[in-house]
């Protein structure tokens, strides 16, 4: 059993515009006649929607046993090579992903996520010095690194 995953989906209203960009391409080919018109409403709509569907489908996973792992996305960083996390609220992320940040810094953002974790990089063979993962509930995040670690 993993001590935390999370799938950071996209919100329900990106699936609504994913909708309108199909009638919206179908409507552009109106004039064209009514097998276009079908054909950008129902090929736009699901484009759109795999968009959606690929971006809102990133996970967060923090896996115990050997060693531990953080899967953020498509990175894996062993725990051993992270230092202290910090449970961000929504003012203090929006600092991290802006004027705080730094260019060198892994991040996984989600806009659509206000909280966020920060884990510092211990490793010093690593130039990234620390790892930004947006996330819903992030105190669980910090408690699952703990645990895993301890």
């Amino acid at each position: 059993m993993q001590p935390y995953e999370e799938r950071l989906t996209a919100p329900r209203s990106w699936w609504f515009v994913a909708v309108l960009t199909g009638v919206a391409l179908g409507l552009i080919l109106l004039p064209l006649g009514t097998l276009p018109l079908l054909a950008g409403l129902v090929g736009g709509t699901a484009l759109a929607a795999v968009a959606v569907s690929s971006y809102g489908s990133v996970r967060v996973r923090v896996v115990g046993g050997t060693g531990g792992v953080l899967i953020a996305g498509e990175a894996r960083v062993p725990l051993e090579a992270l230092g202290t996390a910090y449970a961000l609220d929504a003012e203090e992320a929006r600092a991290w992903r802006t004027h705080k940040a730094d260019p060198r810094a892994f991040m996984l953002l989600r806009g659509y996520v206000p909280t966020a974790v920060r884990v510092e990089v211990t490793d010093p063979a690593d130039p990234t010095p620390y790892i930004y993962v947006s996330t819903r509930s992030p105190e669980r995040l910090v408690a699952a690194l703990s645990a895993v670690r301890a």
